[in-house]
């Protein structure tokens, strides 16, 4: 099992920062890659970015190039999602996420925090 909690998010202005971070604990050896996915109200929830633990390679989707950054601290078992230049359409519940292989399902969620972009 690996547990994650989640932190930071927040409301904040369009074109403004915030930083979220995910902690991971347990059985993290068998964590393939860790992603942040988002859901907003009356949407599907996606996937924003991952990383892969292994060697820091990331996957982001289009709309959050060159904008968010995904990073990990293999030592601390952390993961964080720098997010710059938000817009109103980035507002939505941000959730952690954790599997243990590319064939498996994200199995492993954090509580999810919330992140407010006002225009």
């Amino acid at each position: 099992q690996v547990q994650l909690v989640e932190s930071g998010g927040g409301l904040v202005q369009a074109g403004g920062s915030l930083r979220l971070s995910c902690a991971a604990s347990g059985r993290t050896s068998n964590v393939y890659d860790m992603a942040w996915f988002r859901q907003a109200p009356g949407k599907e929830r996606e996937r924003v970015a991952r990383i892969r633990w292994s060697d820091g390679t990331t996957l982001y989707i289009d709309s959050v190039k060159g904008r968010f950054t995904i990073s990990r601290d293999n030592a601390r078992d952390t993961v964080s999602l720098e997010m710059n230049s938000l817009k109103p359409e980035d507002t939505a519940v941000y959730y952690c996420a954790a599997r243990n292989g590319v064939g498996y399902g994200y199995n492993y969620w954090g509580q999810g925090t919330q992140v407010t972009v006002s225009s």
